[in-house]
């Protein structure tokens, strides 16, 4: 039973996730903004709600028992740039794996992907930072807390700024297929474009709290902790409509919609997320946490050190993998 209840909430985040995709690339063609802005600002921040939900839902009070919700809290706040940053890519590069070949070019905009790792890795050394600061000392956590809400500003503005010279030189956002609502009968039109990306939400919403309440279900089966079920296998349901949006859009040739998808989203989970942990929950460097910052940092540093050799390749993406196989390995050994 338990089972057929993940496949149904698996199945429906599929559907939710198609139903977005829709509605989010309407939407750009409609308001003529770039890939960039349509990829990492619309989709990454609308996808993101599911995992942007389920930590702040345990730190203010998941559980009667406090300890239980601040690492359920930790641990989804960190789990997801983890999941992001190594599996959600190489399971990207594996759907084009047979297409394109080990060898074969993957070509997002470059200076849009080079922002968003770039504004990453800044604001997640700080938060790596934080974990060796003692939770007594308030005003250099809440110091901390402050500069990367204000990097995440920052960042918006420059996606922003460069979506008009981006869309001159041929990065516009362009509809290959007709909205799902418009095909049964609805008129085209703003209504139309704001409605069905409502109803991809809440399915998306619905469909990731559904596997999370079944994944929570089974865990006692798996005997593991609260702070290494949020780590490993909450980001799993949650960071399904990166993965499903990004993997959709790479095989449709759409690169810098699929990776500005999930950097976009780690950008959004690496600064203002992180911000609330470290001033409200004890975020220290237990190993569970130190070993998952540290390989998510990597991963991103990965990215970025082969972006700025020349082109990306599809065999690059498989070290972002090995790395989250190298992390599985010294949580549970």
């Amino acid at each position: 039973m338990l089972a057929l209840e993940l496949f149904f909430f698996l199945l429906l985040i599929l559907v939710a996730a198609e139903v977005f995709v829709n509605a989010l690339e309407h939407l750009g063609e409609r308001l003529k903004i770039s890939e960039g802005v349509t990829g990492s600002l619309f989709a990454a921040v609308g996808t993101a709600l599911p995992e942007t939900i389920v930590p702040l839902l345990a730190i203010f009070g998941g559980t009667q028992n406090q300890q239980i919700n601040e690492e359920f809290g930790v641990g989804a706040i960190l789990g997801a740039p983890l999941m992001l940053s190594t599996l959600s890519l190489f399971l990207m590069a594996l759907s084009v794996w047979k297409h394109r070949g080990s060898q074969g070019h993957l070509t997002p905009e470059r200076s849009g992907l080079t922002r968003d790792l770039n504004f990453f890795l800044a604001a997640f050394s700080l938060s790596c930072v934080a974990l060796f600061v003692p939770h007594e000392t308030a005003g250099v956590r809440t110091a901390i807390a402050f500069v990367m809400v204000l990097i995440y500003f920052f960042y918006v503005m420059l996606t922003l700024k460069a979506s008009e010279k981006l869309v001159k030189d041929g990065h516009a956002t362009e509809a290959d297929k007709p909205m799902l609502l418009t095909r049964a009968g609805l008129p085209h039109g703003w209504f139309a474009i704001f409605l069905q990306l409502g109803i991809g939400l809440g399915l998306l919403v619905t469909g990731a709290k559904g596997f999370i309440h079944g994944i929570e279900a089974a865990a006692p089966l798996l005997g593991v902790s609260a702070l290494v079920l949020s780590l490993m296998i909450v980001p799993i349901a949650t960071e399904l409509p990166e993965k499903v949006n990004s993997i959709l859009w790479i095989r449709k040739h759409k690169d810098t919609l699929a990776f500005g998808n999930i950097t976009g989203a780690m950008v959004f989970q690496g600064t203002l997320l992180p911000a609330i942990g470290i001033l409200l929950t004890p975020w220290a460097a237990r190993l569970e946490v130190l070993s998952g910052v540290v390989i998510t940092l990597l991963a991103a540093t990965w990215l970025r050190f082969m972006l700025s050799r020349g082109q990306l390749r599809v065999w690059m993406l498989g070290v972002n993998g090995l790395l989250y196989v190298s992390y599985l390995a010294i949580v549970l050994g």
